[in-house]
């Protein structure tokens, strides 16, 4: 079985860090955090924090030791419908096909029975000395594989929604929101998104090897929050008031006022987070 990723970042831009005054990249030194002095590479070894100023060394050969073998194979396990997969428990994706031309009447054996029972088939399989849990779909003439979490990586959602409070929702509430969706409903076209940071990116970049001066744009003045329901009501009143006269609607550009949501990142509470208790060490 031969096994390649099916995303990658390397196209996107990335950036060095040089010196302003001469143009050379940055090299960190790896220095003692107490005395200020550089410890050479062979002096640094990994380290398991046991509180804040102990650690308990880890060799190489340790971890060696307990490395897993890679058999090049994927061991399934068992075979789950897909919907049952929590999409939290999703890391990133890999393309398998035959490896060579052994094993091709077996693959295709799996890959269409899973196809046809619309069932995923999960297995576990060791990249880089560790074991990771993978689920196996067809696509097409191959299948994809995705790396999935561990029960421990995954935060519990009531860290995060134990707060909200419970609303008793009318229905001219759902109505005006429903309206909102069907008038905004597509397919889901991934070639349409357009990633505008690195295309702004890129154009600086152009400008600066061209010689050309920069200019800053203009940033969209910071409103209050809006109340999403009465931007719902002016939304749907002036569609009715539009298509009541001669005059064509005026097309409303992607991420349009009354779909506005303010966003501000929350941690859980200290006390919520302390009572949780904690299933696994670190790694070393």
């Amino acid at each position: 079985m031969a096994l390649y990723p099916a995303a990658a970042d390397a196209e996107k831009i990335s950036f060095n860090q040089i010196n302003r005054n001469t143009g050379h990249r940055i090299r960190y030194l790896r220095v003692d955090a107490e005395t200020g002095e550089e410890v050479a590479k062979e002096d640094i070894v990994k380290g398991y924090a046991v509180d804040k100023d102990t650690y308990l060394e880890v060799t190489k050969e340790e971890l060696e030791n307990i490395a897993l073998d890679s058999t090049r194979t994927i061991e399934v396990d068992e075979f789950v419908h897909r919907e049952e997969i929590d999409p939290r428990y999703l890391i990133r994706p890999y393309y398998l096909r035959p490896d060579g031309k052994v094993g091709h009447d077996a693959f295709a054996v799996i890959r269409e029975t899973i196809r046809d029972m619309d069932m995923v088939a999960i297995g576990r399989v060791v990249l880089t000395t560790r074991e990771h849990i993978i689920a196996l779909e067809p696509l097409d003439k191959g299948l994809v594989g995705t790396l999935l979490r561990y029960p421990y990586e995954v935060r519990s959602e009531r860290e995060y929604f134990e707060d909200i409070e419970d609303v008793k929702l009318t229905k001219d509430m759902l109505d005006l929101a429903g309206h909102i969706v069907n008038k905004k409903s597509a397919h889901f076209e991934p070639e349409k998104f357009e990633d505008h940071y690195e295309a702004a990116l890129a154009e600086l970049i152009s400008q600066k090897r061209a010689g050309r001066s920069i200019t800053a744009k203009a940033k969209p003045a910071a409103g209050n929050v809006v109340d999403l329901m009465e931007a719902l009501r002016r939304s749907v009143g002036q569609e009715q008031q539009t298509s009541k006269g001669s005059k064509k609607p005026k097309k409303t550009a992607a991420g349009q006022k009354e779909m506005l949501l303010p966003i501000a990142g929350k941690q859980p509470a200290r006390e919520t987070a302390a009572k949780k208790p904690k299933t696994r060490r670190k790694s070393a």
